[in-house]
């Protein structure tokens, strides 16, 4: 009986653990991966949930209108499903910080990505490098030039000139960390964009947040996460207490069994 009683007790703090495990981290990807877009073009952005997927993660970002912050979620600029969103039709307006986030205010890394409406844009990694690895920075035009010498600048000043169009850093570390742009000499530049590079990690599937700006402080707003935890709470104590009530009727029907055999006179057992 005991030995049922502790199987029992097992079960339900297993169950209160797993209601009231904290939600997971996520990772925001952006699809094609560059932080760099022309007019009119097809971004998708989603959600990667590294463990358990027990919150609701959703894409939101911050755009700057008119001198002032506006942060929304998908569904206002984007097309929403689950955890992803879709913009088929790029804009200037969609410049700004983007990121993933729950209700509760979990945050994951942010992505700038700017939308610009010329003929030259930098094609660089929308998420930091790891130190040691190949980068390479390309010059993507609309309408493709027959000389595709491009210009390549680091926080203002140039750096390289490559016939190709293409500069590829071979092993970067944090000095290569900055702003980069391209120019064409017929054609125009290139916006600039941030090169974040982060330390190697012992994990096989690091985490890239370090490197990457943080999102704005979210507002106070309502958590669904903590109703979810106590329906799940609730229903882990639905699943377990009919255990702990046959344990306890047991119990109660043993107990007065016990009390009656240990009460008889020592004369009922004389012949």
């Amino acid at each position: 009986m005991k030995q049922l009683t502790s199987l029992y007790t097992t079960l339900l703090l297993n169950a209160l653990i797993y209601s009231i495990k904290a939600p997971d981290n996520a990772s925001l990807l952006v699809s094609p991966s560059r932080s760099q877009f022309f007019k009119r073009e097809n971004v998708s952005l989603s959600c990667e949930v590294q463990q358990w997927k027990i919150a609701t993660w959703r894409v939101v970002r911050n755009t700057p209108s008119k001198g002032t912050q506006n942060t929304q979620e998908c569904s206002v600029w984007g097309v929403a499903d689950d955890s992803s969103c879709t913009i088929s039709h790029t804009y200037p307006s969609d410049t700004g910080l983007y990121w993933c986030q729950t209700w509760s205010g979990e945050q994951s890394n942010a992505v700038n990505i700017t939308v610009h409406d010329g003929p030259v844009i930098l094609e660089s990694p929308a998420l930091p490098v790891t130190e040691g690895h190949s980068v390479t920075l390309s010059c993507r035009y609309q309408t493709t030039p027959s000389n595709l010498t491009a210009d390549f600048y680091k926080d203002g000043y140039l750096i390289s000139t490559e016939s190709t169009g293409e500069m590829t850093i071979p092993a970067v570390n944090k000095s290569d960390e900055g702003a980069y742009s391209c120019r064409h000499s017929e054609l125009g530049e290139s916006p600039e964009s941030l090169l974040a590079v982060r330390a190697p990690s012992l994990n096989s599937s690091p985490s890239p947040t370090s490197s990457l700006p943080a999102p704005p402080s979210p507002s106070p707003t309502t958590s669904p996460e903590v109703s979810i935890s106590v329906s799940r709470l609730l229903c882990s104590l639905l699943v377990v207490s009919p255990y702990l009530i046959v344990t306890f009727i047991v119990l109660l029907v043993k107990s007065p069994k016990r009390a009656q055999s240990e009460n008889v006179s020592p004369n009922e057992y004389e012949f």
